[in-house]
C-alpha cells in the first residue's frame, strides 16, 4: 500500500508540472509567433517532406550496405550505460560512411516508465510550435524538456531534440485529413475473408489431421486477419510438439504479454499521433514513441552520435545501435536507423527488395510509410504481427524469413500445415533480399538472418549477458570472457528475453535453448588456469 501511494503521489505531482510546462509551451508559442517565429538552431535541413528528392536525387534502384549493427541485454534486466555499445560501434567504424548512426536504449526512464517517451526533431520553430499544440491538444504531457546533447565532433548543426512524457486523452488521436482516416477505417472493418484466413490458420496449427484447403487459404488472403483472429494460442501453445503449460508454450505466451485491450487503445492512439506528426506536420518527425525507452540517431558516425548524446550517462538494461553505410540515398537525422514504433526497434543492415510490396500491404492495415526506406516496413511489420495480431516471436520470424517451399515439403505433417498457413496468409509480408535484422522492444531482443545468409550475423552470451553484432570483434573488446560464440543460421531467430534463464536459438523448424546462464558463469569461474577447451564443454555440457 505505501509503495503504491508513493506511486501515485509521484504521478500526482508529475501531471502538475506538466501542466504548468504546457502553459509555459503556451505562451513561448505565442511569443515566437509575435516575433514572426524564430530561426532553427543549427543549419536548416532540406524539407522532411521531401524525402524523394532527398533519399534518392538520382532516382536508383539498387541500394547496397555494409551497415554495422550490435546490441546487447542483460536477462536479468541489470542496467549498464552505453559505454561499452559506443566502444563496440567504433570498433566497426569502417563499416559505414558517417551517414548516419544511432542506437535505442530501454530502461533508461525509470521514473517516468508508465508514460509514453515522445523523442522528437524539429526542422523549424513553425514545426515545434504545431507539434506541441497537437500534443497538448491530444496527450496529457507531464514533462518536457530539451534532450540533453554535447558538441562532439563528427556532428555538424542539429535539428531541435526536445522529449514528452504523454499519456494519450479519452478522444481517439486520428490523422486529419482523409488519407490516414481511410487507411484506418480499413484497418477497424474485418472482412469475413479475415474470418476464413483465421480459420485456415487454426486448422492448420492445432490438428495435424486436418487438412489445409490451398486454395480457400489463398482466397481468403484478399484482408489479413484482425487482432484476436489469430493468436498464441493458435499458433504457440497449439503447434506441433510444444504442449499447453509447458515452458515452451510459456514462453511463446510471454512474447504477447501484457497486451490487453486496454493498453492496445492507448497504443494505437499513439500511433496515430505519430502518424500525424510525420506526414502532416512540416519540419517535424517523431524518432521513438515508446515507454520507459528512446532513441538517440543522427547524421555522423554511432560513436560521434552516442557521444554527441551522452549516451553514456544513461543506463539501461538493453541497448541496441547501427552504423549506416547508405551509398545512394543522402543522409539526414530522421533516416539513420533505428527506425521504432512504440516499443519497437529494428537496426538493419541489408536491402529488403520486397519493399513496394511490403509498403503497400502495410498501407492497408492504417501505417503510413512516409520515410521511404525498407527498414521503416520492418519495423511497422513486425508491431502488426507481433502486438496486433499477437504472434509469438518465433512465428514472427517465420513470416519475416519464411522456410522455403521445398524445405518446408521436408518437415513433418503438422509443421508443413503450420508453415504452409503462414506463408498463405501473410505473403505480403514476406522480407525478400538480403538482410540482417535486431529487433527489440522492452521485454527482448531479437536477432534474424536472411534464409540464404547473405548479410552476417554473430552472437555470444556470457553469465545472463546476450550480444548480436555483425561481427565478432566488437563483442570481444567488451567482453573477453565469453560463454559461447556461434553463428545463427539464415532464417532462424535468436531471442533473449528478460527474467529468462536462457536464450533461445532455433533450429530447422525446432527451439533449442543455449546452456542455463547462471550455471554457464559458475562454471567459468570455477574453471582453473590452463584448463582447455575440450575440458570447458564438458563443464557446459553439464551446465545444460
Amino acid at each position: 500500500m505505501k509503495g503504491s501511494s508513493r506511486q501515485a503521489k509521484l504521478q500526482t505531482e508529475q501531471r502538475a508540472e506538466g501542466r504548468e510546462q504546457r502553459e509555459e509551451r503556451r505562451e513561448q508559442r505565442a511569443e515566437r509567433r509575435e516575433k514572426g517565429g524564430a530561426a532553427p538552431r543549427g543549419r536548416r535541413q532540406a524539407s522532411m517532406r521531401d524525402l524523394d528528392a532527398i533519399n534518392n536525387p538520382r532516382g536508383e534502384t539498387k541500394i547496397i550496405d555494409s551497415c554495422g549493427l550490435f546490441g546487447m541485454m542483460s536477462l536479468e534486466g541489470r542496467t549498464f550505460s552505453g559505454a561499452d555499445v559506443i566502444r563496440a560501434m567504433a570498433n566497426m567504424h569502417d563499416r559505414g560512411n558517417g551517414l548516419g548512426g544511432g542506437f535505442a536504449a530501454y530502461g533508461i526512464y525509470p521514473d517516468f516508465a508508465d508514460y509514453y517517451a515522445l523523442h522528437v526533431m524539429f526542422d523549424s520553430e513553425t514545426g515545434r510550435d504545431a507539434t506541441e499544440a497537437y500534443i497538448d491538444e491530444t496527450c496529457e504531457v507531464v514533462r518536457d524538456e530539451d534532450i540533453p546533447t554535447k558538441p562532439s565532433a563528427g556532428i555538424g548543426p542539429a535539428p531541435v531534440l526536445r522529449r514528452y512524457f504523454i499519456i494519450p486523452r479519452g478522444g481517439q488521436c486520428t490523422l486529419r485529413g482523409g488519407q490516414g482516416e481511410g487507411r484506418q477505417a480499413s484497418r477497424n472493418a474485418p472482412s469475413s475473408a479475415s474470418a476464413s484466413a483465421a480459420a485456415a490458420a487454426a486448422a492448420a496449427a492445432t490438428s495435424a489431421a486436418d487438412r489445409v484447403d490451398v486454395a480457400a487459404a489463398r482466397d481468403a488472403t484478399t484482408s489479413i486477419p484482425t487482432t484476436g483472429d489469430i493468436t498464441a494460442a493458435g499458433f504457440g501453445v497449439h503447434r506441433a510438439g510444444v504442449a499447453a503449460g509447458s515452458a515452451e508454450a510459456t514462453a511463446d505466451a510471454a512474447d504477447v504479454a501484457g497486451v490487453t485491450d486496454a493498453t492496445e487503445e492507448a497504443d494505437e492512439r499513439i500511433i496515430r499521433l505519430v502518424m500525424t506528426i510525420n506526414m502532416q506536420i512540416p519540419d517535424a518527425f517523431v524518432l521513438s514513441c515508446g515507454k520507459n525507452m528512446g532513441v538517440f540517431k543522427g547524421v555522423g558516425y554511432p560513436e560521434d552520435i552516442g557521444r554527441f548524446f551522452r549516451l553514456d550517462e544513461y543506463e539501461g538494461y538493453l541497448w541496441t545501435a547501427h552504423g549506416r553505410f547508405p551509398t545512394n540515398t543522402q543522409g539526414w537525422w530522421g533516416g539513420a536507423h533505428p527506425f521504432s514504433i512504440l516499443d519497437w526497434t529494428v537496426v538493419h543492415n541489408g536491402e529488403i527488395s520486397s519493399y513496394g510490396t511490403n509498403r503497400a500491404f502495410l498501407e492497408t492495415q492504417g501505417y503510413c510509410c512516409s520515410l521511404h526506406t525498407d527498414t521503416e516496413v520492418i519495423a511497422y511489420a513486425v508491431d502488426l504481427l507481433a502486438r496486433r495480431h499477437r504472434l509469438p516471436m518465433w512465428a514472427v520470424a517465420k513470416v519475416l524469413a519464411p522456410p522455403f517451399w521445398s524445405s518446408i515439403d521436408r518437415t513433418d505433417e503438422a509443421e508443413r500445415r503450420l508453415f504452409t498457413a503462414l506463408r498463405i496468409i501473410y505473403p505480403d509480408l514476406l522480407m525478400n533480399g538480403p538482410f540482417t535484422v535486431i529487433i527489440a522492444n522492452r521485454q527482448m531482443m531479437v536477432g534474424l538472418r536472411d534464409r540464404v545468409e547473405l548479410r552476417p550475423l554473430v552472437a555470444a552470451t556470457s553469465g545472463d549477458m546476450l550480444y548480436l553484432s555483425s561481427e565478432e570483434a566488437p563483442i570481444r573488446l567488451i567482453n573477453p570472457h565469453l560463454d559461447r560464440v556461434w553463428v545463427p543460421r539464415g532464417g532462424e531467430p535468436v531471442l533473449g528475453r528478460v527474467g529468462a534463464e536462457d536464450v533461445v536459438a532455433w533450429t530447422g523448424t525446432g527451439r533449442a535453448t543455449q546452456p542455463e546462464h547462471r550455471a554457464m558463469a559458475a562454471a567459468r569461474a570455477a574453471r582453473p588456469p590452463g584448463r582447455d577447451r575440450q575440458q570447458l564443454r564438458e563443464l557446459r555440457v553439464g551446465a545444460g
